[in-house]
């Protein structure tokens, strides 16, 4: 199969002058050349049949042994240059300085059926980002990354793909429990596909060093490239570009409170330019509705990424972009009515989004009051999200039985005493939300179809 290469990333940005692949700070330059790591024994254990199709890539898997070796590292399809992306970050709040891709190789850039995506490999190895870690991923978290970010893209969240998971053969030491007692477990890698990889900290990373030239150079190559909507000039042209950033990101963070996932480690370097999910390290869904939940074991104490906490932590990464781009703008105002802009947006985008959760398809001023008052019984009972909201769907009279049915498959205590319990401080609200239903002009079966479309009747579960 002939590949369409369109390298456009590396074509139009400047590159790291050193080629050799050693840990250092990188200075005037988006990205360093590496070559991934040659796997021992690489073996294919899955790929996206329905991404390949989509990407138009289905002559490319008739070769398994060639489709294995290209996405597993071990070849380099002629005429390209495999490199890793340089960026920065704020982590846990804190400016970490220069990050990069520490652990993932770029292979290319591909012309597919969707446009131009990027083709890059998770656990490929060693790059001067890499600080002191090995670059390498095991077989659980790349499994996890694999499956997670096709579930996403079928639950209609915005996301980076996942194209291929591969076994390399090679064993990779890692402490599982953290606590001292490492072992040795199954390498893998993993075969992302985007658009692009670019993240708020890419930007951050030149403003920090006063590198004006470079932030220019990249902010300008985005906007040409992906966000070719935007026709103004001077300014007003990045002023343009941070409020789409804005629109993308407040609608990603909106579907992750839609469907109860937590990304456990908003850093602004895990913080996608063009609004997806990037980079699933201890991610997780809520089972329990709770604001203060977080899967990251590390977060624990202070819980700065939490479920109820991510519209924030969003927002708080917005204003770090804004400070990342300033230099092209260097006026505090615009920057200042976009972030303001995303509070007043978000407030109603999750408004809306919690009326479609209840089948609710007309604005009513009560509608806030109505939806403050169920999660406050959420969050005051063992009720788990995704089953509470799935069987609302079949909600459609007041009958008690309907509602002892939905709270005791969705509530994680068992005896029909405590439900009985439960009935009672939810009687109130399943009467209001009735009373609320027959304001609607949609009958009962399309509410329910366009409920179950945003509520999921399966999502990952950390067990």
């Amino acid at each position: 199969m002939k590949l369409k290469v369109n390298n456009t990333f590396i074509e139009c940005l400047p590159a790291d002058s050193e080629k050799d692949n050693f840990r250092r700070q990188v200075h005037e330059a988006c990205f360093s050349y590496v070559r991934p790591k040659e796997p021992k024994s690489p073996s294919l254990i899955h790929f996206s049949e329905e991404l390949v199709s989509e990407l138009g890539l289905q002559d490319l898997v008739e070769n398994k042994a060639y489709f294995t070796d290209l996405f597993s590292g071990k070849k380099v399809l002629e005429n390209t240059q495999p490199y890793a992306m340089c960026y920065g970050g704020h982590q846990f709040g804190h400016w970490a300085g220069q990050l990069g891709d520490g652990r993932a190789t770029n292979l290319f850039q591909l012309e597919t059926k969707k446009g131009n995506w990027a083709f890059q490999l998770k656990g490929a190895g060693e790059t001067p980002y890499s600080r002191t870690a090995d670059g390498l991923a095991v077989l659980r978290s790349s499994i996890r990354e694999y499956l997670c970010s096709e579930a996403m893209h079928h639950l209609g969240v915005p996301t980076t793909r996942a194209l291929s998971l591969v076994l390399s053969g090679d064993d990779v030491l890692r402490d599982v429990m953290y606590n001292g007692n490492a072992d040795y477990e199954p390498g893998a890698i993993v075969c992302r596909v985007s658009p692009s990889f670019l993240r708020f900290g890419s930007f951050e990373i030149f403003s920090s060093r006063g590198d004006k030239e470079t932030l220019k150079k990249l902010t300008d190559y985005t906007i040409s490239e992906h966000y070719p909507e935007i026709k103004s000039t001077g300014k007003q042209k990045y002023l343009d570009f941070f409020k789409a950033v804005m629109y993308n990101t407040l609608e990603l963070v909106t579907h992750w409170q839609r469907v109860g996932f937590v990304h456990g480690v908003l850093n602004t370097d895990n913080m996608s330019v063009l609004g997806l999910t990037i980079d699933y390290g201890p991610y997780g869904w809520l089972e329990g509705y709770e604001y203060d939940w977080t899967p990251n074991t590390t977060d624990k104490e202070n819980k700065r990424y939490r479920f109820g906490n991510q519209p924030n932590i969003v927002l708080w990464n917005l204003f770090k972009l804004a400070n990342g781009i300033y230099p092209l703008i260097e006026e505090v105002e615009g920057l200042q009515e976009i972030l303001e802009l995303y509070q007043r947006e978000f407030e109603k985008a999750s408004l809306d989004m919690m009326r479609s959760k209840l089948g609710l398809f007309t604005n009513l001023e009560t509608d806030d009051a109505l939806v403050l008052e169920l999660e406050e019984l959420l969050l005051s009972k063992e009720i788990d999200m995704t089953i509470f909201f799935r069987l609302l769907s079949n909600f459609n009279e007041y009958d008690e039985d309907l509602v002892f049915s939905i709270l005791k498959k969705s509530i994680y205590k068992s005896s029909d005493l405590e439900i009985e319990e439960y009935i009672n401080d939810f009687k109130s609200w399943f009467s209001k939300y009735y009373d609320r239903l027959q304001k609607e002009k949609t009958d009962f079966q399309s509410r329910k179809t366009s409920m179950n479309s945003v509520n999921p009747k399966y999502v990952l579960r950390n067990y």
